[in-house]
């Protein structure tokens, strides 16, 4: 079959000789250009909740104008609307709306389509396009959620030479929804609760892709003991018929594809995700030492030989929680861990921020429940820093808070299972959004069934039930990877007091709650324990010390008490400052490191480890204990 190269592109755009350069908030890629929707768009605020019945979609005057991306918070402000003297508290309804002149494409409409991509915009999102209203390719009307990508097909009948496209944002208060440490009707802004941020946060763009394509979603799972790589892919199909997937391994630098599969598939109208085996007998295993990826091209091949093309990059690597050890690669590793908020920083900040963690001698990054730019990712892959992401918190456990929890998790797991540093995911965090978990059946058996799915449907990562304590137990199994615990404490001794209690197993009178509910558990190291947060030096409500040298020096006591006692990994509070606290390690800007370089990192005093044990094969990403 003579594949041809796949050419669905606007035809007046950047030189086909430019390096391709990733600018969009994404991390898998297509060959095809793009046009970024970014810049001065048209704004109003609808103070009223009028615009859906006045059909502002169809016509409206917009006395001012907003740079997208960025915040419903910071356009009221700079357009002098401000609702009262501290911002929205209740609900905010916000319109944009600009015209976009219909590029010339390479394809006719037969082969190719106008997609419309937001890569973050919420928290309620509606769409319109020449005042016909618009559907994600999940079919919503309207999308819920602020965290993740969604895309828009544009029927060929809605487009013009020249188009208006207006979008509808809506956000609340409401404790019921993801809002991760931004404010709500329960929690405050102050202290540990942040302003809100929402709206157009990130960038906006037009592309043409193939009808019958592969997705921008790729998970992957090692299996390193054989070197066998399971690749799941997800095809969007209008013309249904027989297609071959093939897909093509590429060693860094090299042209010429290591390995290479096709599978024939016949596929139906719609979206179908399907999982394919590939044998990298001699690829090289990905880790912080070695953070080796290769490349994936996958081609989707109708009957004609026209390929419809994504690429991106992966890497090999097993993640496991056996006993009180974690093991990446069948290799017993400490996780010296930080905190990181970035808050509102830019992408080129957080390269910054990134680049000191790894300077501070950090090995893992633990992302503190909220949205980011996608492209985090791909950086942590290539400088070998373990990630632990978060779900966005909701504020009440609900029936609806728990749907929206699982919802928020789905779409965020469909776009992060590509990526080798990803190792570790919480479902909650102290509780926030599951109050009730020590005294709620319902609200731990959500938590149980969301664990056992993310165990079966993405073994490639480790699973934490609800960080910080109060984790779940069912007949003495612990629904959690690892047992953590949240303790801040600037007092020497008092530390060095819990640390023996926590080595001696006792989950009670130690961190703020006990450390687990539901049925007894009785701890016998068989699970890794980490403290997941400890520090918190230069936060008033943390207390310890806030002058550089001095926290340095209480930093390096409490890392050598760490190291006396089986933990598995520790997490320090925090990276940067942000808002109200003010602990971080890092300038937010600069990146300069406030404290010497290298003075979280503590593994060179790992306590040894048999070899054999070291070897031996569990489950892949899987806990023993379950």
């Amino acid at each position: 079959m003579e594949v041809k190269h796949p050419n669905t592109s606007f035809s007046a755009s950047r030189s086909e000789a430019a390096e391709p350069v990733n600018e969009l908030p994404r991390a898998v890629l297509r060959p095809n250009d793009y046009l970024l929707l970014d810049g001065a768009w048209r704004f109003a605020i609808d103070a009223d909740d009028r615009g859906l019945q006045d059909q502002w979609c169809l016509g409206h005057s917009y006395a001012v104008t907003a740079h997208w991306p960025g915040s419903v918070e910071e356009h009221i402000a700079q357009a002098h609307e401000q609702l009262n003297a501290t911002g929205w508290q209740d609900k905010v309804v916000a319109w944009y709306e600009r015209e976009f002149t219909l590029p010339a494409r390479s394809e006719s409409a037969n082969r190719s389509m106008i997609q419309l991509t937001f890569g973050a915009c919420g928290y309620e999102t509606r769409v319109w396009l020449n005042g016909h209203p618009l559907r994600t390719i999940e079919d919503e009307a309207v999308h819920f959620g602020e965290y993740t990508s969604f895309s828009y097909e544009l029927p060929e009948e809605y487009l013009r030479p020249v188009n208006r496209l207006t979008v509808r944002i809506a956000d609340t208060m409401d404790a019921e929804i993801p809002r991760g440490k931004q404010e709500s009707h329960v929690y405050k802004r102050g202290g540990i609760w942040y302003h809100t941020y929402t709206g157009p946060v990130r960038s906006v763009w037009l592309e043409t892709v193939e009808r019958n394509r592969l997705r921008s979603r790729v998970g992957v799972v090692s299996i390193v003991e054989d070197r066998l790589v399971r690749f799941s892919l997800t095809t969007r199909i209008h013309d249904p018929g027989d297609y071959v997937l093939r897909l093509q391994v590429f060693a860094p630098g090299e042209t010429t594809p290591i390995a290479t599969s096709d599978y024939p598939l016949r596929l139906s109208v719609g979206q179908k995700q399907q999982r394919v085996v590939l044998d990298l007998e001699n690829a090289q295993l990905w880790s912080p030492e070695n953070p080796i990826r290769y490349k994936l091209v996958a081609q989707l091949i109708d009957q004609d030989g026209y390929a419809a093309q994504i690429e991106t990059h992966f890497g090999l690597r097993k993640i496991e929680a056996r006993g009180r050890y974690i093991y990446l690669n069948n290799e017993p590793i400490y996780l010296d861990g930080i905190l990181y908020q970035p808050g509102t920083a830019t992408f080129e900040e957080m390269q910054r921020h990134m680049l000191a963690m790894k300077e501070l001698g950090c090995n893992l990054v633990r992302v503190h429940i909220a949205g980011i730019d996608p492209r985090i990712y791909n950086l942590a892959d290539e400088l070998g820093l373990l990630l632990w992401v978060e779900v966005p918190s909701t504020h009440v456990s609900t029936a609806l808070s728990r749907e929206n929890h699982r919802a928020e998790l789905l779409r965020m797991v469909a776009l992060i299972g590509t990526h080798p540093s990803v190792v570790i995911w919480s479902l909650y965090n102290e509780d926030w959004g599951a109050q009730d978990i020590a005294t709620n059946p319902e609200t731990r058996q959500y938590i149980m069934d969301m664990y056992h799915y993310m165990q079966l449907a993405h073994p490639q990562f480790l699973v934490v039930d609800n960080d910080g304590w109060q984790h779940v137990s069912f007949e003495g199994r612990l629904k959690s990877d690892l047992l953590t615990a949240h303790l801040y404490t600037p007092d020497l001794e008092r530390w060095n007091e819990l640390l023996n209690r926590l080595s001696a197993g006792e989950l009670s009178d130690v961190a703020a709650f006990p450390l687990v509910v539901g049925d007894p558990f009785f701890y016998r190291r068989q699970v890794p324990f980490v403290i997941s947060e400890w520090g918190g030096f230069g936060f008033a409500d943390y207390g310890g010390p806030a002058e550089s040298s001095e926290r340095t020096d209480r930093i390096r006591q409490f890392k050598q008490a760490l190291r006396q006692h089986d933990i598995a990994g520790d997490i320090y509070t925090q990276a940067t400052n942000i808002e109200d606290e003010r602990n971080g390690l890092i300038d937010p800007k600069t990146g300069e490191l406030t404290v010497p370089a290298g003075l979280l990192n503590s593994r060179d005093f790992y306590p040894a480890v048999s070899r054999q044990n070291a070897k031996t094969p569990g489950r892949n990403g899987q806990s023993t204990e379950t």
